[in-house]
C-alpha cells in the first residue's frame, strides 16, 4: 500500500471524527480512585490529570520545558466538554485543549520547522528538528492505550517523522524484521559504523513508551561508546501491539535475541540486554532464559517483584496506570481487585527467577532513591542472582541529572562486561 505523501499525511490522519474515544474512557475499570504518586524517574501524578505527567523523562528526551508548560496551560484553560469535569486532560475530540491535538500541533510545527531546514541546505539541524517532532507526537499519544484512534495516528506520525530523521543522520538506521508465533515484528537497530562487528545492546523502555523514544540513549551514550543499540517495543506496544502482555513478558526479546546471528555487524558473542521499567523485567528474565547468548543484563528502575506483589502499592497504583496495565493484558470493563489479582504473575520473584538461584552471567539493578516502582530490594535480588552481579540506588536528586547519573553507570559496566 503507498503511503500519503508527507504533507497531507497529517489532515488524512486528524480530519475531524465526532466519534474518535477520549483516552480516559476507553478502559473502565471499576472501583478505582485516583491516587497520587511521585518518582523521580517518570515524575509525578498531578490532582486535576488523568496522566501522569513526565516532566523530567519528556525534557531528557529532547521537549523543551517552556513549550510543554505552555501546552499544559492550553489544555488547562480549555472551555470544551470533558469526559470528566475534574480531569483537565480530558478534552473530547480532536480540537484545542485535547491532550493529542495539542501535542501534535507542536510536532506538525517542528516538522515544518526542519523542512525549511532542509531547504536552506542544514540537512543534520533538520534531522535533530524531526527528532524532536517525532517525540512531541510520541507523548500526543501516551500512554499508548488500545483503541484510542486519535493516539494511533499520532503514534504513525512519530513513527514517520522518526524513519524521515534517520535518512538524513550520519549514522547508520536500519530495521529488523522478526517473526513470531506467525507475525512479524520490527526492530530498529543503529550503527556507529558499518565495517566491522560491534557489541550491541538491546534495549526496551517501559509499557507506556516507543521504541523511538529510546534515540538519546543512543545518540549520548551508546553511538558514542562504540555499540550498536537495538531496540524494541514492549509486547502490546508500538510496533509490537500485535501480542497483549503476558507473563513471559521476554518471549519477543527471546525471539529477537536468536535471530540476532543473523544480522550483519552485530558481533553475536558480546550482546547485552537493557531494560527500563516494565522493560527491566523483560531484560532479567530474559538473562535467565538466554545465559549463554548474553554476555550480562541490566534493569534500570526495573518492574521486578516488589511493586507487582505487594498488596499496598498495587492498591496505591494511579489510575492512569492501572488502565495502561488492563490495557496491555487485554482485560476491559474489569474491577481493579481484578486486574491487581493477575499482576504478582509477573513478578520474576514469584516465577521463580530472581532470589531463587545464580545464573553464570553478571546483572545490574540499577535504581534511584525512593523509587515507589524500583525498591532497593528488587535491585539485591537481582545482583544476588548472578555471578557478579551488582546493585546500585543513585540519589534522586537534582532530578534533572538521574537520567544522566543512570545511563553513565550503565555504559562503565557494559564497557567492562563486553569488552
Amino acid at each position: 500500500m503507498s503511503e500519503p505523501s508527507k504533507t497531507n499525511l497529517s489532515e488524512k490522519l486528524f480530519a475531524p471524527r465526532q466519534t474518535s474515544k477520549e483516552t480516559s474512557s476507553l478502559v473502565k475499570l471499576a472501583h478505582v480512585k485516583d491516587t497520587p504518586i511521585h518518582s523521580a524517574l517518570d515524575g509525578d501524578s498531578e490532582a486535576g490529570w488523568y496522566r501522569v505527567m513526565r516532566r523530567p523523562q519528556w525534557i531528557w528526551q529532547g521537549i523543551d520545558p517552556i513549550e510543554m508548560e505552555a501546552i499544559f496551560a492550553r489544555i488547562a484553560s480549555s472551555k470544551a466538554a470533558r469526559t470528566r469535569d475534574d480531569l483537565l486532560d480530558t478534552v473530547i475530540g480532536y480540537k484545542p485543549g485535547n491532550w493529542v491535538y495539542e501535542w501534535c500541533q507542536v510536532g506538525a510545527r517542528r516538522q515544518k520547522a526542519a523542512r525549511e531546514m532542509l531547504e536552506n541546505g542544514e540537512v543534520e539541524k533538520a534531522a535533530e528538528e524531526l527528532l524532536i517532532a517525532s517525540m512531541y507526537y510520541s507523548v500526543g499519544a501516551y500512554p499508548h492505550l488500545k483503541g484510542d484512534e486519535l493516539a494511533a495516528q499520532a503514534e504513525l506520525q512519530s513513527n514517520q517523522t522518526y524513519r524521515e530523521a534517520m535518512e538524513k543522520l550520519p549514522h547508520q538506521m536500519r530495521t529488523i524484521d522478526v517473526k513470531y508465533d506467525n507475525k512479524t515484528f520490527q526492530a530498529f537497530i543503529h550503527l556507529p559504523c558499518t565495517d566491522k562487528l560491534l557489541p550491541t545492546v538491546i534495549v526496551s523502555g517501559g509499557l507506556d513508551t516507543l521504541q523511538s523514544d529510546l534515540w538519546r540513549l543512543y545518540k549520548d551514550y551508546f553511538g558514542p561508546a562504540g555499540f550498536a543499540m537495538i531496540t524494541l517495543d514492549m509486547p502490546s506496544v508500538g510496533h509490537s501491539s500485535h501480542w497483549s502482555l503476558t507473563e513471559d513478558t521476554s518471549r519477543l526479546h527471546q525471539a529477537l535475541l536468536q535471530q540476532v546471528k543473523d544480522v550483519p555487524w552485530v558481533d553475536h558473542t558480546r550482546i547485552a540486554m537493557l531494560g527500563l521499567r516494565f522493560g527491566g523485567n523483560a531484560a532479567i528474565r530474559l538473562g535467565f532464559l538466554e545465559p549463554t547468548r548474553l554476555k550480562t543484563c541490566i534493569s534500570l528502575g526495573g518492574m521486578i517483584h516488589t511493586a507487582l506483589a505487594d498488596p499496598k502499592r498495587l492498591d496505591s497504583m494511579p489510575r492512569m496506570y492501572l488502565d495502561m496495565m488492563a490495557s496491555r493484558m487485554g482485560k476491559n470493563g474489569v474491577s481493579k481487585a481484578s486486574l491487581t489479582s493477575h499482576l504478582p504473575a509477573w513478578s520474576l520473584k514469584l516465577q521463580g527467577l530472581v532470589g531463587r538461584r545464580k545464573i553464570e552471567i553478571p546483572m545490574l539493578g540499577i535504581g534511584l532513591k525512593g523509587d515507589p516502582v524500583c525498591t532497593e530490594i528488587d535491585n539485591q535480588l537481582i545482583a544476588m542472582s548472578s555471578w557478579g552481579g551488582k546493585a546500585i540506588t543513585l540519589p534522586d536528586k537534582p532530578l534533572h541529572d538521574g537520567y544522566h547519573r543512570a545511563m553513565t553507570t550503565v555504559v562503565d559496566w557494559l564497557k567492562e562486561k563486553l569488552a
